[in-house]
């Protein structure tokens, strides 16, 4: 059980203590994918969808949702971030989304980004549900994240 960071040695789920820990610069890069018809991507990119313009609407929550994340998330740290950025991009069957999440501090902000590329998809599914229901939210992801004691990491 030691291993797992949120779990104590008593096994009890627990907020780590990061008060000891150096701020350091972090930036963590999510992606995704939500996958659909050539008929519903070619609505999504000409922004005439019945709900507007999806990407942008996706983008937004994407942003809102990083900076929740710790009211989503029961262990995470409320972070100053210094910067989110969530894009929507038209891809080769879908909607490549890739949320980039910056800060100074204690702990990384990879479940910030995570969480902005998740309610991004999420997002783009309820605006586009009504053109097509089976479209699927693939390959959430971290792809990379730089700065903490555990050194960087690129997928």
């Amino acid at each position: 059980m030691s291993q797992l960071s949120h779990i104590g040695e008593d096994g009890r789920a627990r907020m780590v203590d990061v008060s000891d820990k150096s701020s350091t610069a972090r930036e963590a890069v999510a992606q995704g994918f939500v996958r659909m018809s050539a008929a519903t991507l070619a609505l999504a990119v000409s922004g005439e969808a019945a709900k507007g313009d999806v990407r942008a609407v996706a983008e937004i929550a994407g942003v809102m949702a990083a900076k929740k994340t710790s009211d989503l998330i029961p262990m995470c740290h409320p972070l100053a971030l210094s910067k989110v950025e969530v894009r929507v991009e038209p891809a080769d069957g879908g909607l490549a989304v890739t949320a980039r999440v910056k800060t100074t501090g204690p702990t990384g902000v990879e479940m910030e980004a995570l969480t902005a590329v998740s309610v991004a998809c999420l997002t783009l599914y309820d605006m586009l549900k009504a053109a097509q229901k089976d479209m699927v939210i693939e390959a959430v992801r971290l792809v990379s994240k730089t700065g903490g004691k555990s050194g960087d990491f690129a997928a």
